[in-house]
């Protein structure tokens, strides 16, 4: 019985990051789930393994993984998608381009322009409005466009009001003005857009900030002891570690 308890306790030792990555946190009544990831993490985007099926939850990207004794240490949604689960916009996955960036206003929130892609370059992340990115493309290893921005340039979306009753559980990301860090942020209580880039102005101190969905919203957190469920998703962005076994 010792022995077990020891060998759960290595586990759980080596399956925890140096620094917690994720983090639950209350702000003005609302509460929210961060991750953060730095450059020059393993940062990637999935969406179809290498039989062209797609991957549509957090359990089948960590089997697929193992093989190479990888594992997600936090992933969320990764932009929204079309009911086949194709991507609604630009998406590179590791250098390839597979849906073409949009530019053009259109219904929902990712019509909402000026939307944004986030941009995970070798040394930086990166969000730029999507227009500007189509003026002058960086050299993305991964990219996903969603919409609406939610800040930009310290400024909220112009079309963003502050009492909305549009109240959902929302997932988005952020990044820091050096490009070295990127915060992905999911609401655990349902906000609007005003109140959702909010959070990432005023509370967190990004500049720029990209919403990603809403009504699908999902996260993977080990260390918190979370991972949500429901329908199988399209593009989901994680960060990639050593399995516990590797790193032993």
């Amino acid at each position: 019985m010792a022995r077990t308890l020891s060998a759960i306790a290595a586990l759980l030792f080596w399956a925890a990051p140096a620094q917690a990555e994720c983090s639950r946190t209350n702000y003005l009544d609302q509460r929210f789930t961060i991750c953060e990831a730095t450059a020059g993490d393993d940062l990637r985007l999935f969406l179809r393994d290498g039989d062209g099926q797609t991957y549509g939850s957090f359990a089948t990207i960590d089997t697929a993984l193992a093989r190479d004794g990888k594992v997600l240490s936090f992933a969320m949604n990764g932009g929204m998608y079309h009911p086949d689960r194709a991507p609604v916009g630009l998406y590179i996955e590791d250098n390839t381009e597979a849906a073409r960036l949009i530019l053009s206003e259109g219904p929902g929130n990712f019509g909402l322009l000026p939307n944004g892609v986030f941009c995970i370059e070798e040394t930086r992340l990166t969000i730029i409005e999507s227009r500007a990115f189509a003026l002058a493309r960086p050299a993305c290893r991964h990219a996903t466009q969603s919409g609406p921005m939610l800040v930009i340039d310290g400024v909220y979306h112009p079309r963003f009001v502050e009492h909305s009753d549009s109240r959902l559980i929302r997932n988005g990301v952020g990044v820091s003005a050096d490009g070295q860090r990127a915060v992905f942020v999911i609401s655990d209580s349902a906000v609007n857009l005003w109140e959702f880039a909010r959070f990432f102005r005023d509370h967190l101190g990004l500049s720029q900030a990209l919403y990603i969905d809403g009504r699908v919203s999902r996260l993977h957190a080990p260390a918190l002891g979370r991972s949500d469920w429901g329908l199988p998703l399209g593009p989901i962005i994680g960060k990639v570690v050593d399995a516990p076994s590797a790193r032993q």
